[in-house]
């Protein structure tokens, strides 16, 4: 399951949640300045809430294989909306893509993206992983829900992907079930308890966490503790940098940061880039 980075000199440079924000994201990616070997690895959550949804798809499909781009929450809702099994909401930022004369091809290119990404002992999801989860595991139940939504009925598995329940992992878990429970844990997760059952009723910072709850990667004894976690979705927790896990939703599309780590094997060497995302919030983001 182990995979080495193909160029091992250039790790890669991670990215948090860009939700449109392209010219925050163009700026960063000048400031951080990697290398044309470098893989770009993007969190999750790349379109939607920010002005700039169709240019910032635009640029990462743009980017060829060198990017890596796990599924969030967002991304699956422009393709619940496209599909009809969602309506728009208020502040969605993703009518430019719909609209736009390829949108059949950049949908067909979101609904292909993987939904976690294992490489050199470093497993990069949207939201987290339950602690019952080993990383063999997780990229199994990951590849599941992955050939699901590839797959021509895709419609009908994205349509039963909604909802809370189940929202505690059981090996006995089948079909809908079992693939709901996959998309909840790696693209919505923020809290769960020492069981790994999920609660959905906070999305603040780490002091908001209900009575029992814990942030999901603070539950003792976690299976993937032994590998590094990169994620992102988590905007009230800000960077958090440590060295088995790494979350990268600095809240630009709220007018924060946008942040991006350069994740070398050696958790001391790894380097940390931000810009300032204060334009994003006063376009509408």
């Amino acid at each position: 399951m182990i995979v080495s980075f193909l160029h091992p000199s250039s790790p890669p440079l991670a990215f948090g949640d860009l939700q449109g924000c392209r010219t925050q994201f163009q700026e960063l990616l000048a400031k951080a300045a990697p290398s044309d070997e470098t893989p770009l690895w993007f969190a999750g959550d790349v379109v939607n809430r920010g002005a700039e949804s169709l240019a910032t798809l635009r640029d990462l499909i743009g980017l060829g294989s060198r990017a890596v781009t796990v599924l969030g929450n967002h991304d699956l809702h422009l393709l619940s909306v496209s599909a009809g099994i969602r309506k728009s909401k208020k502040g969605d930022t993703i009518d430019d893509i719909l609209a736009a004369p390829d949108a059949a091809d950049l949908l067909e290119w979101v609904r292909h993206r993987p939904i976690a990404h294992f490489e050199n002992n470093m497993l990069l999801v949207h939201a987290g992983v339950l602690p019952q989860w080993d990383i063999a595991l997780t990229m199994e139940l990951a590849e599941d829900l992955q050939r699901a939504l590839r797959a021509a009925t895709w419609k009908e598995t994205l349509a039963g992907l909604y909802g809370n329940q189940p929202n505690r992992w059981t090996s006995n878990l089948k079909g809908i079930d079992r693939l709901r429970l996959t998309c909840t844990a790696l693209t919505r997760m923020r809290f769960c308890n020492v069981d790994g059952e999920m609660d959905f009723t906070s999305s603040g910072g780490l002091e908001s966490a209900p009575p029992g709850y814990m942030p999901w990667f603070d539950v003792p004894h976690r299976e993937t503790a032994d590998a590094t976690v990169v994620f992102g979705h988590w905007a009230a927790l800000g960077l958090m940098v440590r060295d088995n896990v790494i979350g990268l939703d600095s809240g630009c599309v709220w007018g924060n940061q946008l942040s991006a780590v350069r994740l070398t094997s050696a958790p001391g060497e790894r380097t940390i880039t931000q810009v300032d995302c204060s334009a994003c919030r006063e376009t509408g983001a």
